[in-house]
């Protein structure tokens, strides 16, 4: 006979997932390290509880956000590889509802992490109840619909024992390489309070394996002799690098065949930015010596890449006649991609399966295409010399010259969390990164908010690692708040907080395409009602401490270097707060190498937007679709 211990649903899933974990390469992982919670009526008295009666199993962290507690969650995931990951738990109606951006981030990044919202009652013993929406068409329908669309599994437990297979549905997905993001699961508040007599097995450790598969011999075939018969081949490393840990695999590619390797803002680290193969980033942010690689490639491999808009130019980068695409990519969706020949298989396993069927025919690209991008790039790194170059100490810093003081006090040890503004392109084209999981950038979704909870998700996996939180004035007054996280917890990170008085990337887009810098800066309104008075008089560093964190306010470039070299060394949470140009001028970085498609009015009386229609036009004859 089966034996059965009595537990709510809750305490039942806190017992199960603190016996679950992952392998890969012999090497085992917890899956869920901890989990965040708010507690409301939804699960207070329910996941709240188990937390408080598991507290010796299950790790547990406060949060002030519900959409930030994702985020730390995504930043630990990823700093962990995806073999670890946190499980979010809020309560019903506005706290579940605002964990729809992260779960948003976290899919389109393929990340794992673990919804687990309250919801109304299954029983329905009040109806409605407080929070509950109603849909006159649907009784079953709650707010927790509205993660559908962006999880990658998702069940709603109206009955304890259907705790059983969707716990494990849910793990199957956290797991699998191809399917991972968010995972949510419903919990009815009246179920999770619920006793249900459950079967010991239930919590018996489970090891869930992280595959390698290798690629199919015919299409691993086609792929060397794609290689073998290019002229100009070119790596685009994406994300699925660094989640493959292939970046030695990478390094020994390029070494043997020569080929040059581009990076996308996910993929940027795969080599380090001195390695003779790395060719800098691709794509709009990129630099111009992998975008004039791209132009004049007549192979492109994908390693791991999604090829969004960003890393194509919009469909108008790659533009060699007869140009094709080789996608080694364990996801077949991104295999497909371009109408390129797929190679389905683990990033690692199917470089080295390339690499050593290359090898054996002894194939390296010419010498003379080698020197080629040698010189190219060496120009390109005199030209981010002299963005970082600050000679006068006592004048305000450019952001790239900013970089450049970052740039000057880390090792291969700091890691740099970044996600929207004007700051990943100035680091897409500008940072050298040192190690494989130095740059940090989320661009995936490039959620505003996202870099100080990430970097406390970041700073929890890797708590010997510095950890810099690198944010704009408008990022990070979308979400300062876990601030008071990283001081109650200890978690020591590092905000480099730059202020620029708005929205200064979109203001430049804006100003590109005819929209004269509407509505980017962060100003009093004027007499003609545009905010294009006197810069806000806000004080964000004065916000940050009154956080709890500690401030040090740089004025110059010189306040700058001693204060970030003070923070690095810092071990309490500590915010440099330096003011650079103002929203309205340039910031000191290369222009753009490459086009990004943002359609422009086409019928304007402003001359602005006439123009830059004009030019838009110019550049959209040039986009094509690889059939």
């Amino acid at each position: 006979m089966t034996s059965t211990t009595r537990l709510t649903v809750a305490q039942a899933l806190v017992r199960f997932l603190a016996a679950q974990y992952t392998e890969r390469d012999g090497v085992r992982r917890r899956l869920i390290g901890a989990t965040w919670g708010i507690f409301g009526h939804g699960n207070v008295a329910g996941l709240g509880q188990a937390l408080v009666e598991y507290g010796d199993v299950m790790p547990y962290h406060q949060g002030r956000n519900e959409q930030s507690m994702v985020h730390a969650a995504v930043g630990y995931a990823r700093q962990s590889n995806r073999l670890s990951a946190h499980a979010v738990t809020t309560s019903i109606g506005p706290g579940a509802t605002n964990l729809v951006t992260g779960a948003a981030l976290a899919t389109i990044n393929h990340l794992p992490v673990l919804l687990l919202p309250g919801d109304v009652f299954a029983t329905r013993p009040a109806d409605p109840v407080l929070q509950q929406l109603e849909v006159p068409y649907a009784g079953d329908v709650s707010v927790n619909d509205c993660l559908r669309p962006v999880s990658r599994y998702f069940d709603r437990i109206t009955r304890p024992e259907a705790l059983i297979p969707a716990a494990l549905q849910a793990m199957r997905v956290l797991t699998d390489p191809v399917d991972t993001g968010a995972v949510t699961l419903a919990l009815p508040q009246d179920v999770q309070a619920e006793g249900f007599d459950w079967p010991q097995e239930f919590f018996a450790e489970r090891i869930w394996t992280v595959r390698r598969p290798g690629a199919d011999p015919v299409e691993l075939a086609e792929a060397v002799q794609a290689v073998r018969g290019a002229r100009r081949p070119l790596v685009v490393a994406g994300g699925g690098v660094h989640h493959s840990r292939a970046e030695q695999a990478l390094a020994e590619f390029a070494e043997a065949t020569g080929i040059p390797v581009a990076s996308t803002q996910a993929g940027k680290g795969s080599l380090r930015w001195d390695h003779p193969q790395d060719v800098g980033g691709i794509g709009h942010t990129g630099t111009a010596t992998a975008d004039e690689l791209a132009r004049t490639a007549d192979l492109v491999i994908g390693v791991g890449t999604r090829y969004t808009d960003f890393t194509t130019a919009s469909g108008t980068l790659f533009t060699a006649e007869g140009v094709r695409f080789v996608n080694l990519n364990i996801a077949p969706l991104d295999g497909h991609k371009l109408s390129g020949l797929p190679l389905i298989a683990d990033a690692r396993s199917g470089l080295e399966e390339l690499t050593e069927a290359l090898t054996v025919h002894g194939h390296r690209v010419d010498p003379s295409y080698v020197t080629e991008y040698t010189e190219d790039k060496q120009r390109w790194e005199h030209r981010v010399d002299a963005c970082f170059e600050a000679d006068e100490p006592d004048v305000r810093p450019t952001q790239p010259q900013v970089l450049g003081v970052l740039d000057a006090v880390v090792d291969d040890s700091d890691i740099l969390v970044n996600a929207a503004g004007s700051l990943p392109g100035d680091l897409h084209k500008l940072w050298r990164t040192r190690s494989p999981d130095q740059y940090h950038l989320e661009y995936g979704y490039s959620c505003m908010g996202y870099e100080i909870p990430a970097a406390i998700g970041v700073k929890m996996a890797a708590p010997d690692r510095p950890v810099w939180a690198l944010v704009g004035d408008g990022t990070y007054l979308m979400m300062p708040t876990e601030i008071v996280t990283a001081v109650q917890e200890g978690i020591a990170i590092k905000v480099l907080l730059v202020q620029n008085h708005g929205y200064a990337s979109i203001g430049n887009l804006s100003e590109s395409v005819g929209g004269e810098r509407f509505g980017t800066a962060y100003r009093f309104r004027s007499g003609d009602g545009g905010y294009t008075g006197a810069p806000l008089p806000v004080d964000l560093a004065a916000n940050a401490a009154s956080l709890g964190m500690r401030v040090l306010r740089a004025k110059t470039v010189g306040d700058l270097r001693a204060a970030v070299a003070e923070a690095r060394a810092a071990d309490t949470p500590t915010c440099v707060y330096v003011e650079t140009e103002t929203a309205d001028t340039v910031s000191g970085a290369p222009p753009a190498q490459a086009w990004w498609d943002v359609p422009v009015a086409e019928t304007a009386t402003r001359p602005s937007a006439v123009e830059a229609r004009k030019e838009y036009d110019r550049h959209v004859s040039t986009r094509r679709r690889h059939l």
